[in-house]
């Protein structure tokens, strides 16, 4: 009987217990090495808690690897100050010229759509105009090409406070309209654009010697009004405005005391001084703009004593893109492509590798 419950014991040790026991102790010590590794749980904290710097550099970091440009992937960009050549990507190159060219606190599909037409027209200019400057694409002078800012510059600029999150801000308008670019025909457009409209854009047939771009027509836009940019005044004395006249036409006389001694002769169909006379001198309304300082070609005048006031409706040209109407748009609702569309006229966006 003793060997009996010996044995019986022996056997309930061999093939119950003992398989438990070793069962059991794997599953309580995996659990412990999981839950006790703090190296690892110090890496994952640290990868977790990263500057606004290191997020602004790895969001500019995904240009190139969001969009593959076949073409186009870098820019030759002179700086007129030192008129030294610097090669950037196409996508940083305009990150400097979405900050320089419209205030980062506009909306980001405003945004967005600055930074496509200004992608748009980098691209016409190396397919068209590749002789303009002798080595390089395009330059950093507004009045020639588009304006462009570095990134430590405009960061001088800004509010330190607000520096970071504005270029992270104007980097996601670049980088998610990555490779579009607008087209006509299928063939990249001359997309200019402009600050503010006055509530009606211009047509390019009435600027520049009459180029009849099809896609660049009149069209209106509300909520213009609602920005500085949309109404200014400009005054001078008889004697200072008939100065300002002579140093380009010296022949000019005006007798003030004629009843039409400045007349404006002709509007465009927007509404702009198409031609303006100043005593014996007619000049294109474009003219009158550029010697008188003013801000548009969109203006009237009042002659009230020994002064003469030019009212002004507008920022800029006229033709293209309104950036302030694009972000009137904006506000209301519209994205980018439908703001595009709505300034260039019978266009499509499209992938630049498509072309």
């Amino acid at each position: 009987m003793k060997k009996f419950l010996l044995y019986s014991s022996a056997f309930i040790m061999l093939f119950f217990i003992f398989p438990a026991i070793c069962t059991i102790s794997p599953k309580d010590e995996t659990y412990e090495a999981s839950t006790g590794d703090t190296t690892s749980n110090e890496v994952n904290n640290n990868e977790t808690q990263n500057t606004e710097e290191t997020q602004t550099q790895q969001q500019e970091n995904q240009t190139s690897e969001k969009y593959d440009y076949q073409k186009y992937k870098t820019i030759k960009l002179l700086h007129v100050d030192t008129n030294q050549i610097e090669e950037l990507n196409i996508d940083e190159y305009l990150y400097g010229v979405v900050a320089s060219e419209m205030p980062a606190n506009f909306e980001i599909e405003a945004l967005k759509a600055q930074a496509t037409v200004a992608r748009t027209y980098t691209i016409f200019q190396i397919i068209n105009n590749s002789a303009k400057h002798e080595n390089a694409d395009v330059c950093d002078d507004f009045n020639c090409c588009q304006a462009w800012i570095s990134k430590d510059e405009r960061f001088a600029r800004w509010n330190a406070e607000e520096a970071e999150s504005n270029w992270n801000k104007i980097v996601e308008a670049v980088n998610s309209t990555s490779g579009k670019i607008i087209t006509y025909n299928g063939a990249p457009i001359n997309a200019f654009f402009h600050s503010n409209s006055g509530g009606v854009t211009e047509s390019s047939l009435n600027i520049w010697g009459g180029i009849d771009y099809p896609y660049l027509k009149s069209v209106e836009t509300s909520g213009e009004d609602g920005y500085t940019q949309y109404s200014s005044e400009v005054t001078f004395s008889k004697e200072e405005l008939l100065a300002k006249l002579k140093e380009k036409y010296q022949d000019c006389e005006i007798d003030f005391n004629q009843e039409n001694c400045i007349q404006i002769t002709e509007l465009t169909s927007s509404g702009r001084v198409k031609t303006i006379k100043f005593g014996n001198k007619e000049i294109a309304g474009t003219e009158a703009r550029t010697i008188l300082g003013l801000r548009s070609t969109n203006f009237t005048f009042s002659i009230n004593g020994d002064n003469i006031t030019f009212s002004v409706k507008g920022y800029g040209h006229g033709v293209g893109m309104s950036q302030t109407g694009a972000d009137s748009l904006a506000k209301s609702g519209s994205n980018y492509e439908e703001i595009i569309k709505h300034f260039y006229t019978d266009v499509e966006i499209i992938e630049v590798n498509s072309l």
